[in-house]
This record gives structure tokens, sequence and C-alpha cells, in this order.
């Protein structure tokens, strides 16, 4: 048996040795030339380190979630400071998770339920929005200011309803926290939920303290644009509430009542013990299930990525700052015909620094992006921008949907809603020209930690070129 086990991890050894052998071969080989490699405005940054552990876990063929799932939501929730992180197979499943969670019935009185409004922004990413929709709630749909890409807090008030409104739920744009101060005044002074869109924002501050924790519930993505990767992935934050987590937890599940992990029974001690609903006495608790919920869960592959980028995102937050700084400083002198983004609170940019609103907190952005605005008098449009930097090897991206509200899928809610002569899906407030700004000028050039000194010297010089005409 001895000499078994010897043999088995002399091969373990070997395998993982080669496979990270060949990861740096492969690697080593990666070249850069202007103008016909084309630099992403994001993707995977990882080495051995990352392909190693997959392999290890895939060796064991424990596919779904489980030891290296647990031990990455436990290292996750300490890295933010929250009291949970419950991982799923994508940002959008955990926007949709946390959603589906205050619908429960458990909630008592402060559950959500069909026809409750949500307040939003209009400009973003569609599934922050969506999951509102699905859960038969109202979207209620305020400005963004096009200066920080985030919603324009002081329309919250005018978007409340006494009775109604019951929760809020908007993204950081860009890595870049929206105002936090003024949000969570507002959600305190109504009892409202607060739930962060923290996709593009893992690890940005807010006077200090990190996105992500100020709401019950805050949400992460793992795709590969994103701080950390897993390929698909993302997480649930529960910052306080332990019942939340259990709900998370059933709605990712299939619904069920149980909470053990795959591979465990009976933490209860209830297992053949309980009734539930109208189900005989003692029918197995693994099959009970109090929330019409899904199969929302990621592979424990993913998770065992998600680890080893967990342990270097210090380092690729920090890339993402000087990055955005270096792209800053090389456009400076185009503020005629640009506007650059600016962090939350900050009056101005210069090459010491941002200058900040009077008795306002310092927020420090973890960039997704670096967010510009095309001048209105410039004579070069934001497609021919994007379409110039596109010819010259240089990927961008619009701020995603831009504003929403112009998007098909919501112009065919309404209309469905109009001729089916029900209520209106979603309720608007105010005009949208912040939004319409962001859709109609704005773009993102990328600041991802993959991002080498000559690739980030071409996109300054591409940029330059094409605004040049």
């Amino acid at each position: 048996m001895s000499d078994s086990k010897d043999r088995e991890q002399e091969l373990l050894d070997e395998i993982l040795e080669r496979t990270a052998e060949l990861v740096r071969l492969r690697q080593s080989r990666a070249s850069f030339t202007p103008g016909e490699t084309m630099v992403q405005y994001a993707g995977r940054v990882h080495d051995e380190q990352e392909v190693v552990a997959a392999v290890r876990t895939m060796l064991d063929f424990w596919l779904t979630l489980g030891p290296e799932g647990l031990a990455f939501e436990r290292e996750l929730a300490k890295s933010l400071g929250v009291r949970t992180s419950i991982l799923t197979n994508s940002g959008s499943s955990a926007n949709l998770l946390v959603i589906s969670a205050l619908t429960s019935k458990r909630l008592g009185e402060r559950r959500l339920l069909r026809g409750d409004e949500v307040i939003t922004t209009a400009a973003g990413f569609p599934t922050t929005v969506a999951p509102i929709v699905q859960a038969g709630l109202v979207p209620v749909f305020v400005d963004a200011d096009p200066v920080t890409g985030n919603v324009r807090a002081d329309r919250l008030q005018d978007a409340f309803v006494e009775g109604k409104t019951k929760a809020v739920m908007i993204a950081h744009a860009l890595g870049n926290p929206f105002d936090v101060g003024a949000v969570t005044d507002f959600c305190r002074a109504h009892g409202l939920w607060l739930i962060e869109d923290n996709c593009d924002a893992l690890g940005s501050r807010y006077d200090g303290r990190l996105t992500g924790t100020f709401g019950e519930l805050s949400t992460q993505s793992f795709y590969p644009p994103h701080h950390l990767t897993m390929g698909e992935g993302g997480a649930v934050n529960v910052v306080k509430e332990p019942l939340l987590k259990v709900l998370v937890e059933s709605f990712r599940d299939w619904g069920r009542d149980c909470w053990c992990p795959s591979g465990v029974e009976n933490t209860c001690g209830k297992r053949f013990d309980q009734e539930l609903g109208e189900l005989p006495a003692g029918y197995d608790h693994k099959y009970a299930y109090s929330h019409l919920g899904y199969n929302l869960k990621p592979l424990d592959p993913q998770a065992a990525i998600g680890r080893v980028q967990l342990g270097k995102l210090p380092g690729f937050i920090e890339s993402r700052v000087d990055n955005w700084e270096a792209l800053r400083r090389g456009l400076a002198d185009l503020e005629d015909r640009v506007e650059f983004s600016l962090p939350t609170h900050a009056t101005g940019w210069s090459e010491s620094g941002f200058s900040w609103e009077s008795g306002k907190p310092v927020v420090e952005p973890s960039w997704f992006g670096f967010l510009l605005l095309v001048r209105e008098d410039c004579p070069v449009s934001r497609t021919e921008l994007a379409r110039g930097l596109r010819n010259r090897g240089v990927d961008t991206r619009m701020l995603f949907g831009g504003n929403l509200l112009r998007q098909p899928a919501f112009l065919d809610l309404m209309a469905d809603a109009k001729a089916a002569g029900t209520p209106e899906p979603f309720r608007t407030v105010g005009d949208f020209e912040g939004a319409d700004a962001l859709m109609n000028r704005a773009l993102f050039l990328g600041v991802y930690p993959g991002l080498t000194l000559e690739q980030r010297e071409h996109v300054i010089a591409s940029v330059r070129a094409v605004l040049a005409g």
C-alpha cells in the first residue's frame, strides 16, 4: 500500500510539473506587434499556478462544488470583511439570486412582493435590472452622471413612493463607487434594502471601506474581464444577516430547504423527522423545497482557480490603477476633444492626483475600465473613434447597454404591456440626459493587469492619432 501511494504521489508531482512547464512554454511565445496584435479591452491574467490548481482538482474528479468552493467562499468573505460569500455560476446569476432571496416569505413584512418597486439607474449592464423584472417587481429608473457613470443620487428621493418602494439595486460603474453616503442615507431613512452590484468594483473603496460591504447584499462577477476570474463564475456577499445566507443558498440549490453541502447529510439532525408543507411526516429533508429555485452552482475546479486568483488580487488592483493613471497622463492634453471620467466626489485631476469636493469622502476606484466621452463639438464621433481604434488594433467597449430604456428588450416590455392592457413594467423619473450622453458619446479602454508597457503606449498613440483625424 505504501509503495502504491508513493507511486501515486510521484505521478501526481510529474503531471503537475509537466503542466506548469507547458503553460510557461506557451506563455513565453506570446508577442505583440503594434497594429497587428489586438490590444484587448480585458482578458484573463494567469500563469501556471491557476492551471496546476485546476488540474489537481480535476484529477480528484470532485467536479461539483465541494472543498475548493467552500474554501474560496471563506477566503473571499474574509478578504471583504463580510459574514459570508456564496459562489454561483456568474455575476448575472448572483444578481438573480439576491432579488429572489428578498422575495422569500421567511422575511416577513420586509419581503419583496409582486408589484413592489426597486430603484435603479438607466445606464449600465442589463442583468443588474433584469432580475427585478423577472421577479415580477417594477424597476424605477433614474438618470446617471456622465462624468462618473454612476446613479444620480440626487434623483433618488424623486423616485420614492411610500408603500411601493422597497429596495435600491445599483452598480458601481466601471469600478468607480457610486455616492455611497447619499445612497445609504436614503435607504436608512426609508427602511429600504440596498443591493450593491459590485461586479465591476472588487477592491474599490469609499471612505476607506470596501464596496460590496455597505448594503445587506452585494454581488461579484468572476467572468474573465473582471478583477479575478474563475472563467464563468460569481458570488453573492451577505454582509451581516445570517438568514439571507440560508435564502440565497436555497434559491441557488434548487430551492431546497436543506442546507447540507454536496456530499454531506443530516447536519440538522432531523433528516427524517420533520413535517413540512403537506409532505408526509419524516419525508427526506434533502428533498423538501421551500422555494422555487434554480441550480446556479459553479464547479469545484473553477473555485480552485479562483483561490489562486484571489491571492493575486492586490497586485491586480495596483496594476489597474497604474494603467488608468498612465492613460490619463498620456491623453491629458486632449480635453478639448474628450471629457474624462472622474471618481465620485472628485472635482479634477492633475499628475499629482485628484482634487476632492470639500467635506466629501475620498473614493479609491479599483478601475474596471478607462471611461471617456467624446465631446459634442469634436470632429470625430464616438463611433468613428471606436472604429478607428479597432482598425489600429485597439479594442474598446461602450458603457455596456448605454441607456437601457432605449434597448429593444425594454421597448418590447412596454409595448407588450400596452398591447395587453397590463400595468407598465417599469417606471421612469425625470430626464435621462446623462444616460443618453453615455449611450451616445462614451466608450472605455482597457486597464486590465495583462496590459504591457508597449501595449499601453500603443493605445495612447492610437487614441491620439484617431482624435487628430
